[in-house]
């Protein structure tokens, strides 16, 4: 039996902190940078402006409920709130965690920010707090994160024909991945090699 709490996360360049109320208008400035809540497949259509405090408050809600962890991400050479990223769909009997709802500002995606974060993330899953797996939820359309979901690690585990709703009410067809608690040695060696190329 796993027992998520929020909890601050920090390494690697970024920090990950507990969301709170306070965060919605860096999350909001975060998101427009790239007006990203244009992008269908990607879940901050709430970040628009006017709609940042009823989107972390529903993540807050998520928590309460026990469903979801969330955190911003604070990028540490830059002191500045980048994106942000949660466990979602916990399964504490069973040891399993999903991360998604993830984004990051156009300027810091394809940087150390994703990688850092997922090191971190997996890192407290498997060390911390014993998962037995780490699961992961692609849109069929957003072939950019299923290159990076499977470039960490995750073994596809299949896709599920009309499984979500997007944010534009068409119907989604999702990638599911996973990383098992064995396969997490290998994980980690290969994120703390890109961060070591990231760095010269």
């Amino acid at each position: 039996m796993i027992d998520p709490r929020p909890v601050t996360l920090d390494g690697y360049g970024v920090r990950l902190e507990p969301l709170e109320r306070s965060h919605a208008d860096a999350l909001r400035e975060a998101a427009a940078d790239g007006e990203l809540w244009k992008l269908w497949y990607v879940a901050v259509s709430g970040l628009a402006a006017g709609k940042e405090q009823a989107y972390v408050d529903a993540a807050l809600a998520g928590q309460r409920s026990g469903d979801m962890l969330p955190w911003v991400v604070r990028e540490l050479s830059t002191d500045t709130i980048v994106g942000s990223t949660r466990y979602g769909h916990i399964i504490r009997e069973i040891g399993r965690v999903e991360i998604g709802y993830t984004f990051y500002a156009q300027r810091w995606q394809r940087t150390h920010v994703n990688t850092s974060c997922k090191l971190l993330l997996l890192r407290h899953a498997f060390e911390t707090l014993g998962c037995s797996v780490v699961g992961f939820r692609v849109d069929d359309l957003n072939e950019t994160s299923q290159v990076a979901v499977e470039a960490l690690g995750a073994k596809k585990d299949g896709v599920i024909r009309r499984f979500e709703v997007r944010a534009d009410g068409s119907a989604r067809n999702t990638h599911i991945y996973s990383i098992v608690s064995e396969e997490w040695p290998d994980v980690r060696r290969r994120l703390e090699e890109r961060l070591r190329r990231y760095s010269r």
